[in-house]
């Protein structure tokens, strides 16, 4: 990394660590281009976080199995015969063939090289024609295993084998999402792009509501205005907004009973820091499993939450809905990629606090991540 740009992330961070959320200043260019500053967020940052991956409801009975390649690990997270959702490495322990591809049911996991054959588990099965010795036995050989903990209906996974739990870590934001019943939900309109932009530029258009008003107005304008969103105080390993639906909106369900009528009547977006974001509503909600794959190519899995019945009329209206909105944000994000190469760009200030304090809030979070890293430089 340049000196120059690493002083101006240093700098921009410091400045970022003093001020308030209605006082916030953008990053510099570098915060977001820079590929050796990725490179130390995806390890010091991605690398020992917990990550989502997807829904329960893609491996929802035991034999199921779904791969995810995370940040260039591939991974196979299986539903066990004994009820537990694991996530494994999906590389054989003989030559190194991915073990599973796509998504599936299988009694066993059988790697299509040499037919070594893993239990859902992890455990190596068979291997045909290999004798026992010293440095090898089917007894003690098996896919090596990450932390796995299903949230709210989400699978997540740590690369940081000595990582701890997640649960604890979210209470407060379980106290809050608790309401909706997420898990409850119906999974629908899965899906997975690759969006040519910074992943801290997705997720910062993501977790604001000053451009929702401006740039989704053939969208979400008639759905979620700007003028009627509420910063959410952080906390330590999440932060988010709200963002109240206009009274007179029509709604295909008021969500589940434990919902407080002011609850039903707003989505609370939240970002588990640094990339699993929910859009959480009464009656359907949205949610991003976001990770990097260089300074201006982020991947995301994304998919929509139904609570209730819903026709598959309706379903399939609101998944267009969501896809239209999205293309909005993807056009914008290439803009913003083009916009922060040029030599003329500056810092400039953000929005008050409950329009784009929550950009504030994520460079903080970052901040406080990435000290450790930075004291070594």
């Amino acid at each position: 990394m340049s000196r120059a740009g690493l002083e101006a992330i240093v700098r921009g961070l410091a400045d970022t660590a003093g001020r308030t959320a209605d006082t916030g200043r953008t990053m510099p260019a570098a915060f977001y281009t820079d590929p050796d500053w990725l490179e130390l967020e995806t390890e010091h940052l991605f690398r020992r976080e917990w990550l989502c991956v997807g829904r329960v409801e893609e491996i929802d009975r035991p034999g199921r199995y779904m791969t995810h390649t995370l940040l260039g690990e591939p991974l196979v997270i299986t539903h066990g015969r004994d009820g537990h959702i694991r996530a494994l490495s999906n590389v054989c322990r003989h030559r190194g063939a991915l073990v599973a591809s796509g998504k599936g049911e299988a009694r066993r996991l059988l790697c299509p090289y040499h037919h070594w054959a893993y239990e859902l588990d992890g455990r190596l099965a068979a291997a045909p024609d290999m004798p026992e010795r010293p440095d090898f036995s089917i007894a003690t050989c098996r896919l090596p295993a990450f932390p796995c903990e299903t949230w709210q209906g989400f699978v997540f996974v740590n690369l940081d084998r000595d990582a701890p739990p997640l649960s604890p870590r979210l209470a407060d934001l379980e106290a809050r999402l608790r309401p909706y019943h997420m898990e409850e939900m119906r999974l629908a309109g899965l899906g997975e792009e690759v969006w040519e932009t910074n992943w801290k530029s997705l997720v910062e258009n993501y977790m604001e509501g000053y451009h929702i008003s401006p740039l989704h107005q053939a969208t979400l304008y008639n759905l979620n205005l700007t003028d009627l969103c509420r910063r959410i105080e952080p906390g330590e390993t999440w932060f988010g907004y709200e963002v109240y639906f206009p009274r007179d909106l029509p709604r295909v369900t008021r969500g589940h009973p434990d919902l407080t009528p002011e609850q039903a009547d707003a989505c609370l977006m939240a970002m588990i820091v640094p990339s699993s974001g929910i859009g959480l509503a009464a009656d359907y909600s949205s949610f991003l499993c976001i990770q990097p794959e260089g300074p201006d190519r982020v991947r995301l899995k994304f998919g929509l939450l139904f609570w209730g019945d819903w026709s598959q009329e309706q379903i399939d209206r609101a998944i267009a809905l969501n896809e239209a909105t999205m293309a909005e944000d993807s056009m914008v994000l290439e803009s913003i990629r083009r916009g922060q190469r040029s030599a003329w760009h500056e810092t400039g200030p953000l929005a008050p606090g409950h329009l784009e304090g929550t950009i504030h809030d994520l460079a903080r979070h970052i901040g406080r991540r990435m000290a450790p890293a930075l004291a070594t430089l």
